[in-house]
């Protein structure tokens, strides 16, 4: 019987250094040569997935911007995006609360550089996107986006922001560092559960391992959530089984746990 494997990226797939342990990709080999299918399932909106990594670790598909954008070997299966309205209305209070912003998207990414300032992982961000990097100033009615992340800086009001937008997004609040403001009712969830009946795939054979915030709602809702070693208490709880560190096989050892692999 056909298994899918979704994988979360950041300190899930790769390290914070975007680092894949070899055993990682070793594993996801064997997972193929089994029949079963492994999925990036990530936050990260499209434009921020590198499909030179898709390649190098044989992926068969990608459930992106928290379930917004589903691909599978190229084809695009969905693709919600918010409209042109709600971009501009929450790129106003943004603004107005002093939420530096990046609007994501499947082709770019538009970064409010000026309210960011020197932030390192922004420039890193930028750096690494190249030509899919632009300022937030060039973005214009009808680009394709589908969430945003906001910045929490110190003169911040993230709360009256997501007050003014609760009715038409969702949140997810990254140690009180970061917010991820994606469509309402939207999750990695939904993406899996979409993926799986494009697929026609059963809840019964389907896995998730994760490590963080956004990774709760998957690890619930699939058959058997996994959490990294490294991974917060809470994607813990949320989990069927926790395996090793990043560094330490822990996607090999779990799929080994569960004789995906051998």
């Amino acid at each position: 019987m056909q298994k899918i494997v979704f994988f979360d990226l950041d300190r899930t797939t790769w390290d914070e250094n975007m680092i894949v342990p070899d055993s990682t990709i070793n594993a996801i080999s064997k997972l193929h040569k089994n029949g079963h299918l492994a999925f990036i399932c990530t936050g990260r909106a499209r434009a921020n997935v590198a499909n030179e990594m898709i390649e190098k670790i044989g992926f068969d598909g990608v459930v992106a911007a928290c379930g917004n954008h589903i691909e599978m070997k190229g084809k695009i299966l969905k693709e919600n995006l918010l409209s042109d309205g709600l971009v501009s209305k929450a790129l106003n209070l943004f603004s107005k609360y002093k939420l530096p912003v990046i609007a994501e998207g499947p082709e770019y990414h538009w970064f409010d550089s000026k309210r960011f300032g020197q932030r390192e992982f922004v420039k890193l961000l930028w750096d690494m996107m190249g030509a899919k990097a632009k300022p937030l100033i060039e973005l214009k009615e009808g680009d394709k986006v589908n969430k945003f992340t906001t910045d929490i800086m110190d003169n911040s009001n993230p709360k009256a922001a997501m007050d003014a937008l609760r009715n038409e997004m969702d949140f997810i609040v990254h140690f009180d560092k970061a917010i991820e403001f994606i469509p309402k009712g939207s999750s990695k969830a939904t993406g899996i559960e979409d993926t799986c009946n494009f697929l026609n795939i059963s809840l019964d054979n389907t896995y998730a391992i994760g490590d963080g915030p956004n990774d709760l709602e998957m690890l619930k809702y699939v058959k058997h959530g996994i959490a990294m070693g490294n991974g917060t208490a809470e994607a813990k709880e949320a989990s069927e089984y926790v395996t090793d560190d990043i560094h330490n096989d822990g996607i090999y050892n779990a799929l080994m746990h569960y004789e995906l692999i051998a």
